[in-house]
Parts: structure tokens; sequence; C-alpha cells
């Protein structure tokens, strides 16, 4: 019975000392100060394309724009978007450039806490400085709304954050966005776009056991378990040949919503149409839906 005792206590320290290591690991990379002049009308139109007025504005309770409380149901729990105006004790207000920057690049909250992959900032990994310049200057202009972000409900484990920290060093895998040589700067921008802020393999590729996406696999084939439990087609060349979509169709119905069949787009991506993708250029609709009709488009 003493050894077992033993053993036990002995698994316990070592359980102890492995949780605390891991609340004690640091996270995040260092970034140079952004010292850049923003420009709000870049960063507002950039805020559409990333889709931050859709997640953080809870419209179905006339919420106001960017307060947050949009509600995500996940297979680990409730999730709640948070206020991201600039009240100074419930939005971002007293945020540095540099603070935000780390948050939407690298998922870090100032607390140096890491947020949970629902933000989907891995693909906001490769915006240049100058992108997080004109999106702090577009926040700066958002009204102050003095309401508390909600409490999220992650049930246990997944309500212990440090545990994040293991699936960052598991799956975290920021899209690459750059231009591929040899393809011409309309597709390149598609690429950008595509890969980057509208993420669109956030919804449209698999997920495994724990949430990660199957990028290499099954990269925009789509997804049958989405956190709300819908469902994402396959975006990829293949399936969207053999669905009768073309660059023009494509790029309309990510104007209006409209399907080739003269349905509408319905639950989320009504939403991404609604809320981003109809206040995008034409140029870059047409570029969007380049990049995905080409069969170099999973690469």
């Amino acid at each position: 019975m003493r050894g077992i005792l033993k053993i036990a206590f002995g698994v316990a320290a070592i359980g102890t000392v492995t949780i605390v290591a891991l609340m004690a690991w640091p996270i995040g990379q260092f970034q140079e100060p952004i010292n850049l002049e923003g420009d709000a009308g870049r960063g507002a139109y950039l805020a559409r394309a990333s889709g931050c007025i859709a997640c953080h504005t809870n419209v179905e309770e006339s919420g106001a724009p960017l307060a947050g409380g949009v509600k995500l149901e996940t297979p680990f729990g409730t999730l709640f978007s948070p206020n991201l105006t600039t009240d100074l004790e419930h939005g971002i207000g007293n945020w540095t450039i540099d603070e935000f920057a780390r948050a939407v690049r690298q998922g870090v909250s100032p607390e140096d806490k890491p947020y949970y992959p629902a933000f989907t900032y891995p693909f906001y990994a490769n915006f240049t400085d100058q992108n997080i310049a004109d999106l702090w200057a577009a926040f700066q202009t958002v009204p102050a709304v003095a309401e508390p972000s909600k409490e999220q409900e992650m049930a246990f484990p997944f309500n212990q954050r440090w545990g994040l920290k293991l699936w960052r060093a598991a799956f975290l895998n920021a899209p690459n966005t750059e231009p591929i040589e040899g393809n011409d700067d309309v597709w390149n921008r598609g690429r950008e776009l595509v890969e980057g802020a509208t993420h669109c393999a956030a919804c449209h590729t698999a997920r495994n056991f724990a949430g990660a996406r199957k990028s290499d696999s099954q990269h925009f084939k789509g997804s049958s378990s989405l956190p709300d439990g819908g469902k994402a087609p396959a975006i990829d060349y293949e399936a969207l040949q053999r669905n009768d979509w073309s660059v023009k169709s494509l790029a309309y119905a990510l104007r209006t919503g409209i399907k080739p069949d003269g349905d509408a787009f319905g639950g989320s991506m009504g939403e991404v149409v609604m809320y981003g993708t109809s206040f995008l250029t034409d140029a870059d609709r047409n570029a969007m839906a380049t990049y995905l009709m080409d069969d170099h488009s999973g690469g």
C-alpha cells in the first residue's frame, strides 16, 4: 500500500509541476513596435473582409457595432465574441497598437493569455504592419459601448486556457498568403484574400478531434460539422466545376448571395456575404473567384 501511495504522490507531483510549467510557458513572438500612420478607410475595408463586423456585432439582439456577444456553440463549450469598441473598461480602448497587433496576428491577449482558436487569428498572421496600423485607425473610430464581454462557457478542461498552449504547439499553422511566381496579380490577390483575411478555410475545411483544420488533406473539401452545427460545402476546384460555378457566377454570389441556380446562400455564408464580401470591390471579388476556380487553388 505504501508503495502505491508513493507512486500516486509521485504522479501527482509530476502533474503539478507540468501544469505549473505550462502556465508559465511564454507564447507569442517578439514583434517590432509599429509606428506607422494608419488609414481608417483602408482599415474598415480590411475589417469587413476579415469578418470583424459579423463576428463581433450581435445583430440578433440589436447589439451595437463591434460590442460583441455573438454566441458560438462548439463541441467544447459555448463562446461569446468580445467587445471590440473603444470603451476603456470593457472594450479595447486602453490597448496599445502593439497589443492589438499581437492579438490579431498571434492570438495572444494583453494579459499574455492565448485566445481560443475560434478567433481566426491564424489567418491574420501575415498581415503587414501597415495592415495593422490601418485596422487600428479604423477601430479608433468605433463609438465606445460600456457593455462587458460575456464570460466564455467552456467545459473542463477546455476552460483552462493554459491548455491552449499545447494546442498551439501541435496545430497552429498560419496559411501561406505570399504571391506565387508564375501567377498574375489577380490570382495572387485572390490567394491573399482567400487564404488570409476572408479565411474561407475556417469553415470549408474539415477539422480533427481537437478542432484544428485538416489543411494538408482536406483543404477546401468542405466540413460537415461547423461549430454552430451547420455544414459548409466543398469549394475546391473540382467541386466548384462539378456544381457549374464559374468565375463570373462566383464573384456575383460573393456580392449578392445568389447562387447559379437562383437559390440564395443561407446560414453563416449568408452572413459572410451580407456583412463582408458584399462590401468588397468588384476587383477583389473577381480575384477571389479567379483563385478558387483555378485548379491550383489548394496550393
